[in-house]
């Protein structure tokens, strides 16, 4: 059970209601972070609005998912693994090998792999990466504007991660546990 109230849709605010809406329009469902985050609309505007920001940018949603994968099994985020290991098999139709070398801050392909330890680094490091983890990205092909979006999705994730472990969201996917809890 979640120690923070995760609202139906008709008892969230009113003002997160077209936020909602939203969600529901775009995915089909109304996860129970965004019914819980919607507890307050300007948080779940601001979630929403960088979520959407970013996903209009130049990583695309492979890359997104494989950040999202790695920074939950650093933070230990329950509900976040089993979210992103969904979202990666069916939306970005990662596959199971993949999937597992993310959530150990790597990747099978080459310049997501630079992308995915850099973002590793930002987290463990609480964004105080060495200059060679930096030219290290940088060698793997990524400029200055792609640098910025990874760690804005480390960012992110972070959050989603933090509000996950704090209110202990209640799992509505297939459930995954992180491995540090195994």
């Amino acid at each position: 059970m979640s120690r923070l109230a995760i609202p139906t849709i008709e008892q969230s605010p009113v003002a997160s209601l077209p936020l909602l809406d939203a969600v529901k329009h775009q995915l089909g469902v109304v996860p129970n972070l965004m019914k819980l985050v919607g507890n307050s609309p300007a948080a779940l505007e601001g979630y929403l609005s960088l979520n959407g920001a970013l996903g209009k940018g130049s990583l695309g949603t492979k890359t997104g998912e494989r950040i999202a994968l790695a920074i939950a099994e650093i933070n230990r985020c329950d509900y976040c693994l089993s979210a992103h290991t969904y979202l990666a098999s069916n939306v970005a139709k990662l596959d199971t090998a993949e999937i597992a070398a993310n959530r150990r801050g790597q990747s099978m392909d080459l310049k997501a792999d630079a992308a995915v330890r850099f973002a590793a680094s930002v987290a463990l490091e609480r964004g105080h990466v060495s200059t060679e983890a930096v030219n290290a990205v940088k060698a793997a092909g990524f400029n200055d504007a792609e640098i910025i979006e990874i760690v804005l999705h480390v960012s992110l994730n972070t959050l989603t991660n933090y509000v996950n472990s704090v209110a202990q969201t209640e799992i509505d996917f297939p459930v995954v546990t992180a491995y540090a809890k195994v």
